[in-house]
């Protein structure tokens, strides 16, 4: 695979097989030439979990620096005035139900009352694929829009699952956080992965993690990080 010049030249300021303790790893990150656009950072890693299980990785995270990301939020609810007026850029069910129907996805989060799911539950085949399914467990169903939306509008929240190929990635900020303030999130992305670990997992749960921005390479982080997961 062919990289551009940016990317190379961060190649030769680091060692691809040297491993950095996270605050020392942001600080590399930094060091790497720039893009002409804020990069997205993120926290990539690979588990060492049955493949041919039935396994589920997935958690929340609350980003303590946020995650420099806009994010737009609808809420299926019959009480549409409420979620907006808390900050839903959509609310509504049946009606906003119809418009997905008819094609239309341009938001990041949806949210849905406990009573609105059994309509939700209508299109499930639309928002799974795409990741934007309610689900309880990520937060997102929930009587409390008010909190939920706000939450979710900080920026700080953001969701993380294992693909089918045992990797995890997830947001921890922008190029244009300080290294300390990506560190923070990092850790915090970090402690999160590790309560995620299924309780039928006896072998060794992370067997790497690294960092990485949208044009950059990665950065290892030490292993030692994650040893005990």
């Amino acid at each position: 695979m062919k990289h551009s010049k940016r990317y190379n030249t961060a190649r030769g300021q680091s060692d691809a097989l040297k491993t950095f303790p996270v605050a020392e790893a942001t600080k590399v990150l930094a060091g790497f030439p720039k893009a002409k656009f804020d990069e997205t950072v993120e926290l990539a890693a690979n588990l060492g979990v049955d493949l041919n299980a039935s396994v589920s990785v997935r958690g929340v995270i609350n980003l303590p620096k946020g995650s420099g990301k806009k994010v737009r939020v609808i809420v299926f609810t019959a009480e549409p005035d409420a979620a907006k007026a808390a900050g839903a850029d959509e609310a509504g069910l049946a009606d906003l139900i119809a418009k997905i129907e008819e094609g239309w996805l341009d938001f990041d989060v949806a949210v849905a009352t406990t009573a609105a799911m059994k309509e939700v539950r209508k299109i499930a085949k639309v928002l799974g694929p795409k990741g934007l399914m309610p689900n309880p467990k990520s937060g997102t169903v929930t009587d409390d829009i008010a909190g939920a939306v706000k939450s979710i509008k900080l920026g700080g929240r953001v969701e993380f699952k294992m693909d089918k190929t045992g990797n995890v990635s997830v947001v921890v900020g922008k190029r244009s956080f300080s290294p300390e303030d990506l560190a923070e999130n990092i850790n915090t992305a970090i402690a999160e992965i590790a309560k995620a670990k299924p309780a039928d997992v006896k072998t060794k749960f992370v067997k790497s993690m690294s960092i990485s921005s949208s044009m950059s390479p990665s950065v290892r982080l030490d292993p030692s990080i994650y040893a005990s997961f």
